[in-house]
């Protein structure tokens, strides 16, 4: 008991530090250059004379239309909730996932494999073994986000995260507890499996290059103003650029619930799964764009509690609903 106390403690101070904390997408950096770009949409919005440019690069940043809005502040208030409990609850998951993948793939458990390193690998395969890596797991993020949308069940939680009206960074961690389950054992089993596939054939698995600890290509997605896809600013990349790197504008489109845009723009780092399966667009601006769940009401989802409990009422009820569909008959006598 004293070590699950401990541990949670401090679990509690790397919440509590997370700007500081290079694998956050809070951290401090991913903030500033998100502020750059940020700053840049800002310039180009006063010299347009648009009116969204206000009368300051400060008022441009924080809004009143998003900071008066009740929405906003739930995301903060749910930000140290789900951090404290959801989160903490869920911890070692995706580790898990990965081991028992990998075992399953190579008779050997993934923790005697990078004790005993055989060599070391080159540049070229270091580089092959990421690039893989974030293929895979990419493409099953974009499953998992597919799926989330397209099956009712599965529909009820992950519809927490779209349930905010406005958007800032925080937004991001408005995600029910069960949408972090899926994510983090689909993606694990993916990492594993590549992890597997590579020690079979190799003999070892390449060390990843990391920045300030963070897997390189991770990295660059983050600095690349990742903080601005839950926010207010619009950021759409160029031309086809837009179809090659995920912009802010991209998943601003995925949130928006103009029916145009509802089911469209599931993926994370590449934007090519929904140009080859059929799930992109790209608006040449936000006007049409309007965050939250088409005919939702702001009370369904304005606390935490209903954030947490309401998807587990809705979908039990879903299942009954479907089980006694499903119920065969008795025949009358």
């Amino acid at each position: 008991m004293q070590d699950f106390i401990a541990n949670y403690l401090d679990y509690v101070r790397k919440v509590l530090l997370s700007i500081f904390d290079p694998s956050q997408r809070v951290f401090v950096l991913y903030i500033a250059t998100s502020m750059i770009f940020a700053f840049g949409v800002y310039l180009v919005a006063r010299k347009a004379k648009k009116p969204e440019a206000g009368k300051s690069f400060l008022s441009f940043l924080f809004p009143k239309s998003v900071w008066s809005h009740p929405s906003a502040w739930l995301d903060v208030r749910y930000f140290f909730f789900h951090k404290l409990i959801g989160h903490f609850l869920l911890l070692g998951v995706l580790a898990a996932a990965t081991a028992y993948m990998f075992k399953a793939v190579t008779g050997v458990h993934v923790t005697q494999v990078s004790a005993n390193l055989p060599g070391g690998a080159s540049l070229g395969v270091v580089v092959a073994f990421m690039v893989v890596t974030l293929v895979v797991s990419d493409l099953i993020g974009y499953t998992v986000h597919y799926l989330q949308h397209k099956l009712p069940i599965l529909w009820e939680f992950h519809k927490v995260h779209h349930s905010a009206e406005v958007m800032h960074p925080l937004s991001n961690y408005r995600e029910h507890p069960i949408d972090n389950l899926a994510y983090k054992f689909a993606t694990g089993v993916g990492y594993g499996f590549v992890a597997g596939v590579t020690y079979n054939m190799l003999g070892l698995l390449p060390n990843k290059i990391t920045i300030v600890g963070v897997p390189l290509f991770v990295f660059f997605f983050n600095i690349f103003a990742y903080n601005l896809r839950h926010s207010h600013i619009w950021l759409r990349w160029p031309g086809v650029w837009s179809k090659i790197l995920p912009s802010p504008a991209h998943h601003h489109v995925h949130h928006s619930c103009h029916p145009d845009h509802c089911d469209k723009n599931f993926a994370f780092f590449f934007p090519m799964w929904d140009v080859i399966f059929g799930t992109y667009t790209m608006p040449e601006d936000n006007r049409d764009v309007k965050f939250g769940v088409l005919g939702m009401k702001s009370m369904e989802m304005d606390s935490v509690w209903k954030l947490y409990g309401i998807p587990f009422a809705k979908a039990g009820r879903r299942l009954k609903h479907g089980m006694q569909k499903n119920k065969p008959q008795t025949p009358a006598e």
